[in-house]
């Protein structure tokens, strides 16, 4: 059984990805506002990029509308609230020029207020709760990864054909288990769980939303900056809806 996971890992996926455990460990650790915003802003801007070639918008100017609404959120206290302000001035403007265009704002809703709501968890739990985050969504992925290697049989989605049910419920188990016990430290073991839960499963539907963006532009990963995973969006495609919900839960159930 060993030997088969073993032989199964990508050496280059596997390298890639332990470099980036390095960096966000160093980045928990330091605990600095303005190197997690800037690490989180990167990681937006290029998503961002990355978001606007899947959805095949062409418009250069939503990058500087992208920027600013970033700079804009790390001085606001609730940085989710901006995405409805962007929203309404990117619809307002439009529509004034008379060239409406709906599916230019996709990139707003997706990756946009996924990240604002990365750091609206930073900034109103404290790094705890990205780190939370981060054990329930990288547990579910890799439980899923190793428990469909070692018992994958039946297909889950069609939206990504390798992703199986015996490794979806593996992971979702491994990673509820782990992040129920780290969230006691906010609040108690049975709203721990329920967090967790959620956000494992979050996390498994925000890969398969990312895999179905990739599939409608016909693409096989959303970049080519890491790797071994592609893009920056196929690395943090679990965190997307994630974060949103562990926010959520935690200002309306903590």
């Amino acid at each position: 059984m060993v030997k088969k996971l073993l032989k199964n890992i990508d050496k280059e996926r596997f390298v890639t990805g332990f470099a980036l455990i390095v960096v966000v460990m160093l980045i928990a650790w330091i605990d600095s506002a303005i190197l997690t915003w800037l690490f989180l802003g990167v990681a937006f801007m290029v998503s961002f990029y990355e978001a606007m070639r899947l959805f095949e918008i062409e418009n250069n100017s939503m990058y500087a509308y992208a920027l600013g609404l970033w700079i804009i959120s790390f001085f606001y206290v609730n940085p989710d609230d901006l995405i409805f302000v962007v929203l309404i001035i990117f619809s307002s403007a439009m529509i004034y020029k008379g060239k409406v265009d709906f599916k230019s704002t996709y990139v707003f809703l997706y990756p946009t207020s996924s990240f604002l709501f990365l750091l609206a968890l930073y900034k109103g739990f404290g790094m705890e709760s990205l780190v939370w985050l981060v054990i329930v969504v990288a547990l579910a992925d890799m439980g899923a990864y190793f428990a469909g290697k070692a018992f994958g049989k039946t297909q889950f989605c069609v939206v990504s054909p390798k992703k199986t049910w015996e490794g979806v419920i593996g992971g979702v188990v491994i990673a509820t288990i782990a992040g129920s016990f780290y969230g006691t430290q906010f609040v108690s073991i049975y709203l721990s769980f329920f967090i967790s839960l959620i956000v494992a499963f979050a996390a498994v539907f925000g890969d398969l939303f990312e895999s179905y963006l990739k599939r409608s532009a016909g693409v096989k990963d959303s970049g080519s900056i890491l790797p071994g995973h592609g893009g920056v969006l196929d690395r943090v495609d679990g965190y997307m809806f994630g974060a949103v919900l562990m926010v959520i839960a935690l200002r309306g159930l903590a």
